[in-house]
């Protein structure tokens, strides 16, 4: 997402096209990509989903590959607006646009006004790889961790709230499923926003939320004694064992695709998978000792088997500005442009967003080692990265009396979805409507950039009059036209000459 702020002279500037073509990301994809998945194809090829993920991004925000006119019904200026690939693996727009959609979804219709604990458990190294790839096998292990916190929020609350049993208090939870680290390693851990304390039911039926005190070290440490036991006993359900390293090669994913499970490894290690240093660790920048960064050391951390469990923050559930915040750096995306630059020799530094206890502050890699772990980024099919637990889950009898009432908005009473229909590739779109529409479950762009940016983009830089999109443009000719008007290229692409008797017609080339 991205928009320009108001000017001095208090009219808006709109929208600032995003232009993903001139950043260095695209570039690096644009060159490299080819020559990649030729050599995977040389291995066994990828998977569709991480061959459309980055295809479809190397189309994103680009108009030539379509793209939404708005115009205003004061004045008549237009702007054109690029088609987003809606796809959750790296693209930094599209995954900015469903950070900001997530957080806002869990601050008006989730997370109660509560205290809210930030519960973070990183998983034994040697899981990374399956975790990656099988759903099944992460969804448990997230489920077994979301499960010790709930008993020992119980067992908690029993003491403190002197309850005849543990099943008298009700607790809540939401993981957000991270799939990578700040160097754009292989990680995927969970970060569980949990409600800090437990519901008590009355003997009405109703529901009353106890605040429980911060927990302790030692229960800190007893979560994740208990949650590597409890991965202990999954992970014998699915014939492993707890010590074993699951990229060994005879996994489904190294029978089915060996080059991305060639990814998969070089991303759970740090390692590169090509270049001139093949299955070494990547290279680091290393700073001076003076410019290493002192963090304070955080208390409420434990590790018990490589399950590393933190709890140090907390944030109060009335603060909802500040939890939206917290909401929005759990589901960020793995990389942003300000982070990645070209070095004189070719290759790329990935500057870490805190540099590390010995000073690392940049990942040195090659163009080639930066795609094999975007594609190991990519989430499979059906892998959900939100999940809900206790009574913030959509079967849980009483969440109807947990979670808030979101307030109308009356930008969400706009269309949020166009019927793409129409002749010339274009799509007119609908009157506004005056009703709620139905649920959609994502929220408008143009609602978002209001709530995130306090930038409103429907509004006309010119007149302040209302833009509306008139049209959906989908096709080469009908993108020619429209970027023409815009002033966007040179010209429209001449009508093919009419062939003369005994000459044949060159037939046009479409856009690709």
């Amino acid at each position: 997402m991205q928009a320009a702020a108001h000017g001095c002279g208090g009219l808006p500037q709109g929208h600032a096209p995003r232009k993903p073509e001139q950043t260095l990301l695209h570039q690096t994809l644009s060159a490299h990509w080819p020559a990649f998945r030729r050599r995977a194809e040389a291995h066994g090829g990828l998977p569709d989903f991480v061959v459309s993920e980055v295809e479809d991004y190397l189309r994103c925000g680009l108009f030539e590959h379509g793209c939404v006119v708005a115009r205003c019904s004061g004045c008549g200026h237009e702007q054109v607006v690029g088609l987003s690939c809606k796809r959750r693996g790296f693209c930094p727009s599209c995954c900015g646009r469903r950070m900001a959609d997530t957080a806002a979804h869990l601050v008006d219709a989730v997370l109660p006004r509560v205290p809210i604990r930030q519960w973070v458990c990183s998983f034994p190294w040697q899981l990374r790889y399956a975790m990656g790839y099988d759903r099944r096998l992460c969804a448990q292990l997230m489920g077994a961790f979301a499960a010790e916190l709930s008993r020992s929020y119980r067992r908690r609350a029993k003491r403190a709230l002197v309850l005849s049993s543990v099943s008298d208090a009700l607790t809540g939870a939401v993981t957000l499923v991270q799939r990578f680290d700040s160097a754009l390693r292989l990680n995927p851990h969970a970060h569980t926003l949990v409600l800090d304390g437990v519901y008590v039911r009355d003997r009405d039926g109703a529901v009353e939320f106890h605040p429980l005190a911060e927990p302790t070290v030692a229960e800190v440490t007893s979560v994740a004694a208990a949650t590597a036991a409890r991965i202990e006993r999954v992970l014998q359900a699915h014939g492993r064992d707890f010590g074993e390293r699951s990229d060994s090669g005879d996994d489904q994913l190294s029978l089915d695709y060996p080059a991305l499970a060639s990814c998969y490894r070089a991303a759970a290690a740090g390692q590169q998978l090509l270049g001139d240093r093949p299955g070494q660790p990547a290279l680091r920048l290393v700073g001076q000792p003076a410019q290493r960064t002192a963090r304070a050391k955080a208390t409420l951390v434990a590790e018990v088997r490589g399950v590393n469990v933190h709890a140090q923050r907390v944030v109060d559930g009335r603060d909802r500005r500040q939890l939206e915040r917290l909401c929005r750096y759990l589901a960020r995306p793995p990389l942003s442009h300000d982070r990645l630059a070209q070095l004189p020799d070719g290759r790329l530094s990935l500057s870490l967003k805190t540099p590390w206890s010995d000073g690392t502050e940049a990942i040195v890699m090659s163009p080639m080692d930066l795609i094999a772990r975007l594609c190991a980024l990519v989430p499979p099919p059906r892998m959900h990265m939100t999940r809900y637990f206790g009574v913030l889950c959509s079967a849980s009898k009483h969440r109807s009396q947990v979670v808030p009432t979101p307030e109308p908005d009356p930008e969400l009473s706009l269309p949020v979805q166009l019927s793409l229909f129409g002749p010339g590739g274009t799509a007119p779109a609908p009157p506004p409507s005056l009703d709620p529409p139905p649920h959609s479950g994502r929220h408008p762009w143009a609602w978002l950039l209001r709530r995130v940016f306090e930038v409103d983009v429907t509004v006309c830089p010119r007149c302040r009059g209302r833009m509306r999109i008139v049209e959906v443009v989908l096709t080469a000719a009908a993108i020619d036209r429209v970027l023409a008007r815009q002033g966007l290229c040179a010209q429209p692409p001449p009508s093919p000459p009419r062939s003369l008797p005994g000459q044949l017609g060159l037939p046009g080339v479409p856009l690709h």
